[in-house]
């Protein structure tokens, strides 16, 4: 679609001019009535003025789209082919698209599904795109990999599918061998549904075997002892009992030797199946989790179990244990600034005091929590080495004025961000590193900050552009309540950072909303409790003054009732009754190792991301910052670091995400 040049460049204005505007939450008056008339549309109440006086604008495409989404089924091919003309090219014809092609396979119109057909992802629209093959006489032996390539994978499929599996089997191509190809892939994916349903067609025996397969998949039964002593009875016998030992590893343990013996497993099955029990015992530190780990074969360890059992020696205390456990690791792992740092402390704690020093400095390169740490340990000042691009105003101005882009700023700040970024993974494939990187700058300035965590990193520098990754917003409302409760700034903002990058719409699966992901009975209690003026229930959560009110008093409660910084973090993130637990666990523990033996890897993750974010933007705020020790026990004295940047550190030189 074109659109009046006036038009596009007072609306590329608006947005170059878009920090200043977001500062004062205000949309212009176009953007404005194109959010509320888009909202109309999927009501079914468009307005034809409304349509008439919006028709020059950038998103006027979505707009046609949303009322056409809503009577999708009675959207005419003319209609349609005049839409996807229009907008070849853009992504909101995809999006219509695939919207549509669902409508014309409902109604059986399967040459216009050909013609308009383009590859996708979606199980249904590809295996509608089959049955329109099948149904026109196209089924040739393409047509048959095609359809064969989705039976095999194991994954329930659509009611979409039911033709396609039926054109299978009535061509006779559906094997006992292929069939049961696809019960032993479902048996992987634990989806003893699939199994069944796979398994019909099968002789009369194989049938009675294969059913007897995903019921194990369901409860573990003796029945399996009488199983053929094939290679796929051994595959089944060891997903169920993987499956079995995420809920209960004693029963599965208690299985395992019987089967093992009857069916034949070989050492690498029974380590499949000890390493899903020791998993499983040792994410809940159960008092079987060390000698679980131990009867692991070493062949059948990856990172994620040679962490649980660095994890679980330090949970006990057992210091030469955890040293053991890392220094069992590969070497790539061993390497991470994590397990340099805490291979230190581990040697320290068993008197190698020398041998910690070089890996402190090591870990010490990273500006990360564990670099931090590090640091401290050393008494040195932390590494951070930020690269400020001296990019021209005339480049970024001419990315700021790619078509796709101005939509996909556009779209973000009505709310849409599906669409916005399905228009800004558009206007990236036309980008180079600079170009996508100076989009990102736009798309900050316009309050849309999480591109730079989600478009940056491609390359190594890019994860120094602390200015882009760390953005200060609302720094006034950070200051102001921070204040009021006596906490640091730098923490709130670390916490706005890692809950919601910034945006004030964000909103959770588990309806946390806001800057500070607030969930609305936790904004109420809070509001009443310190009485804030103008609450008006959950949506106001939306508006970023009030979030950040809410947010920091309650980090305010938190902190009082757990007394240490890094406490109170974890109990945001996961509540009161697993930081209780965590606590009583591990009453005494020095806080970075209770912090990595925290069981939630979300939680765990999460708290240290925090912790790391505070201290940058402590600098990003003050020019300078606590230290990170400090910070864990909040000590908030004036004992405060100036960054340093020593030469060739740079290339490494990155801050967690």
């Amino acid at each position: 679609m074109t659109y009046a040049p006036r038009l596009a460049t007072v609306f590329i204005g608006l947005l170059c001019l878009g920090s200043t505007a977001l500062h004062a939450q205000t949309l212009d008056p176009q953007l404005t009535a194109m959010r509320d008339a888009i909202a109309a549309a999927e009501r079914g109440q468009t307005d034809a003025g409304q349509l008439a006086a919006l028709s020059r604008h950038p998103l006027y495409g979505w707009l046609e789209f949303a009322a056409l989404k809503r009577t999708i089924d009675t959207v005419s091919n003319a209609q349609a082919q005049a839409f996807l003309q229009r907008y070849a090219g853009q992504p909101v014809a995809e999006s219509f698209r695939s919207t549509w092609l669902p409508a014309v396979a409902r109604r059986q119109d399967w040459n216009t599904l050909l013609a308009n057909w383009k590859s996708t992802d979606n199980l249904g629209l590809r295996c509608a795109q089959l049955t329109a093959r099948l149904a026109t006489g196209k089924a040739d032996a393409q047509w048959s990999r095609d359809a064969l390539t989705l039976w095999r994978n194991g994954k329930a499929l659509p009611d979409a599918c039911d033709a396609v599996v039926g054109g299978l089997e009535s061509r006779g191509e559906l094997t006992p061998a292929l069939r049961w190809e696809r019960v032993e892939a479902a048996a992987d994916a634990q989806l003893p549904a699939v199994m069944r349903t796979a398994a019909r067609g099968l002789p009369a025996a194989d049938l009675t075997l294969a059913i007897d397969y995903a019921a194990f998949l369901d409860k573990v039964h003796p029945r399996a002892l009488g199983w053929p002593k094939t290679e796929r009875s051994r595959r089944i016998a060891v997903d169920g009992l993987a499956k079995l030992a995420k809920s209960d590893p004693d029963a599965a343990e208690q299985q395992l030797p019987q089967l093992a013996s009857a069916l034949g497993f070989s050492e690498a099955q029974r380590g499949q199946v000890l390493y899903q029990i020791a998993l499983w015992t040792v994410a809940s530190y159960l008092p079987d989790s060390a000698r679980r780990l131990n009867a692991v074969p070493d062949a059948s360890y990856d990172e994620r179990l040679h962490e649980w059992r660095a994890r679980e020696a330090m949970s006990r205390g057992d210091w030469p244990a955890a040293l053991a456990a890392i220094r069992k690791m590969p070497t790539s792992q061993r390497s991470d600034s994590r397990w340099q740092y805490f291979e230190a402390r581990l040697a320290e704690k068993t008197g190698a005091t020398a041998a910690a020093q070089p890996l402190y400095r090591a870990a010490a390169q990273s500006p990360t929590f564990h670099g931090f740490l590090a640091a401290d340990r050393l008494q040195q000042p932390y590494r951070l080495c930020p690269w400020e691009p001296n990019d021209s105003a005339q480049a970024k101005a001419a990315v700021a004025r790619d078509p796709a882009l101005v939509r996909a700023i556009a779209l973000f700040q009505i709310d849409r961000p599906g669409w916005a970024v399905a228009e800004w993974n558009d206007a990236a494939t036309r980008f180079d590193d600079t170009q996508r990187r100076l989009a990102v700058e736009v798309a900050s300035d316009n309050g849309w900050f999480d591109r730079a965590v989600f478009a940056l990193g491609k390359q190594p520098d890019e994860q120094r552009l602390y200015s882009l990754r760390f953005p200060l917003h609302h720094d006034d409302s950070i200051r102001r309540e921070a204040a009021k409760n006596a906490i640091d700034p730098a923490w709130v903002a670390a916490e706005i950072r890692a809950e919601s990058i910034f945006n004030p719409r964000a909103r959770s699966p588990a309806n946390a909303m806001g800057l500070m992901q607030v969930l609305p009975s936790t904004g109420a209690a809070v509001a009443k409790g310190i009485a804030l003026p103008g609450y008006a229930g959950a949506s106001s959560l939306y508006e970023p003054g009030t979030n950040i009110a809410i947010g920091t008093a309650y980090l305010r409660q938190l902190l009082n009732t757990y007394g240490l910084p890094y406490l109170t973090i974890a109990a945001y993130n996961a509540g009161p009754g697993p930081t209780g637990r965590w606590q009583s666990q591990r009453p005494n523990f020095e806080p970075d190792f209770w912090i990595e033996t925290i069981s939630y890897k979300e939680t765990r993750d999460y708290v240290a991301r925090v912790l790391a974010f505070s201290v940058i933007y402590d600098w990003r705020l003050n020019g300078d910052m606590l230290p990170l020790s400090d910070r864990l026990m909040g000590k908030l004295v004036d004992n405060r670091l100036k960054p340093v940047c020593t030469p060739g550190q740079a290339a490494n030189n990155a801050a967690q995400d």
